[in-house]
Order: structure tokens, then sequence, then C-alpha cells
């Protein structure tokens, strides 16, 4: 690739990346102004802004073309906006359906939800969906922060520019009543959020990439000058847990439970499937680059790779659809 091309090339990946970064960045202020009531609408779209702008980066990097286009002979011809507009690019649907999107699946479906929904209030005035749908929208941001750091560097992370929203005043019972009923929530969208979520697995409606739910508690210091908490974090398996109102999650552990490979055949093989040895693993996770940055299927330990459990799920599945192979 000559020189000049290439600065080319860099030069409008960074400016993606620059303007994506600003778009989420705008998203959040804008949702943490108490004097803005229209939040979530301009959120949303920000945040379809921002992730679109991400993968067209993320994309322009791999070679992938993202222009509309068809083939004509050895041609191709780029589809334009308007007559003599400008080239029409992938919408973000597009970029998280294409085979090389590097995403999870969890932060995929969050994205979804949320295109979806703009779909909605692109038709409709909604009224009081910001405290609804927060968690949805605090998934968002956790990925988003998540995907630019893992595909493009530790540099382009906005964390240090963002901090917890606060308030100057507590719920009242009375509020969190009308919360949790929904009241005022348009139909429209009430259906969208049951029918959406009614097509997820428990698993995926409990994933933190798809919605990160979080509950606050008074907390006393027992001590004179000992510092307060202001956020803190239970196990789901604690007492403490259990004994929560089932409006609420408790926060899954943050550190996942990783398995080497030789497990994972282990693992194969004691559930029938005894010729599914290292080599077909290794095919396996080759074939679907489960390495990947962004899929979420393992992490880097002390220069050794370990997988997570949904990449164990993967590969039974794998297993079952090839049952006659491997028994």
């Amino acid at each position: 690739m000559p020189e000049q091309r290439k600065r080319k090339l860099f030069s409008v990946r960074e400016e993606l990346i620059r303007k994506s970064r600003e778009a989420a960045l705008a998203a959040v202020q804008v949702f943490n102004n108490p004097n803005i009531t229209f939040k979530s609408e301009i959120f949303i779209v920000m945040m379809v802004i921002a992730w679109t702008y991400l993968l067209h980066a993320y994309y322009r990097g791999q070679g992938i073309e993202y222009r509309y286009y068809r083939q004509e002979g050895n041609k191709r011809k780029f589809t334009r906006t308007s007559k003599n507009g400008p080239y029409k690019h992938w919408e973000l649907a597009t970029c998280i359906d294409d085979a090389a999107c590097p995403l999870a699946q969890e932060v995929k479906l969050n994205l979804k939800f949320l295109i979806g929904l703009r779909n909605e209030i692109e038709h409709q005035m909604t009224t009081r969906i910001d405290d609804l749908l927060s968690a949805r929208f605090q998934a968002c941001c956790l990925n988003y922060n998540d995907a630019i750091r893992s595909l493009f560097g530790e540099k382009y992370g906005i964390d240090q520019h963002l901090a917890f929203s606060l308030q100057f005043s507590a719920l009242q019972d009375e509020q969190i009543d009308l919360l949790s009923g929904r009241k005022d929530l348009p139909k429209n969208i009430a259906t969208y959020i049951e029918g959406f979520d009614g097509m997820l697995s428990e698993d995926e409606y409990n994933d933190s990439k798809y919605s990160y739910r979080v509950i606050f508690v008074p907390k006393l210091v027992n001590k004179k000058g000992q510092a307060d908490k202001v956020i803190e974090y239970i196990s789901p398996d604690s007492a403490e847990a259990q004994e929560l109102n089932i409006t609420y999650a408790a926060i899954k552990e943050t550190e996942k439970e990783k398995f080497k490979p030789g497990t994972i055949v282990k693992m194969m093989k004691d559930r029938g499937y005894p010729k599914f040895g290292m080599t077909q693993h290794t095919n396996l996770w080759q074939e679907h680059d489960a390495r990947k940055p962004g899929k979420g299927y393992g992490v880097w330990v002390e220069k050794q790779w370990f997988w997570y459990k949904r990449w164990i799920d993967v590969v039974e599945q794998h297993c079952r659809d090839n049952a006659g192979r491997y028994s």
C-alpha cells in the first residue's frame, strides 16, 4: 500500500475515533444534566452515532469495506445518499450483524435493544423512561469504554472523563412504586421492551453487558474518621442478596471463572464426545476467531490463554451439532 494512502487511512480512522468519543461523552453529559428532560432520546441517538463511528473506524483499520455497493462485473458501484451526495455507509445494525464484528453477543443485544427503542421513540413522544432504562444505558457506556480500549488502545478510554452521577434527594417509597409500575410509559414502548426481553434467555437478560443493574442503600460508618464507601458490591450468593426484593439485582462478581483448553477437552469427553480432542478444539476457536478482542470468550493471563464459560457453551453446542463425528 502506498505511503500516502496509509497516512490517509490512518487519518480517517483517527477522525472517526475522535468523533465517536465526543458523541459518547456528549451522550453521558446530557443524561447527567438535571436541566434536560429529553435525556433518554438524546442519549440513545448520540450513543448510536458513537458506536457507528467506532465500528467504522475498526472496519477501516481492518481493510473491510463498510460502504454500500453493488457489484457490476469486476467493478463496485457504490451507493450514494442522493444523486450527487456522499457514499452511503453501513448503519449500526449492519455493522453489528456483519461476521467481522468484534463485539460479544451480549454487547450486540444491548445495542439492538437501543436501536429498536430509537425506532419506537422516533414516532411517538416518550415520558418517564429515563429511570426505567438507565441500567441498559449504563451497560451501553461500560461496553463502549471496554470496546474502544480493547480495539484501539488504553489511551482512548473515556472512563477518566466520567464519574457517577449524584442527586440531591433520596428516592421515596412512592417514587420507587411509580418507577417499578412503569406508569405513564407509552404503550408502544412498554410492548417493545416486554417483547425484546421475552426473546432473551435468562443468562442473556441477566448479563451485565446487556443491562447493568446496581442497588444503592444508605450506609453508616462505624467509627469517626472512617471512610464511607458510596457503593458497595455484594456477592449474588450471599444472604443479603437472597433477601433483596425482586425489583433489584445484585452485581455479579467481576472475576469470571477461567478454564484451560485441556480442561474443556476433558469436559467434552466426559459429556459423551470421546473423539473431540485438542486438535478439534484448536480448529474450532480458530474458525470462530474466538481470541479476537471484544468477543469476550477468554482472556490472556501471564502469557497463557484461558477460556470463559460462554466459550464452553459454544464448544458443547458444536459437539452436539456434530455428535456423529465425536461420539
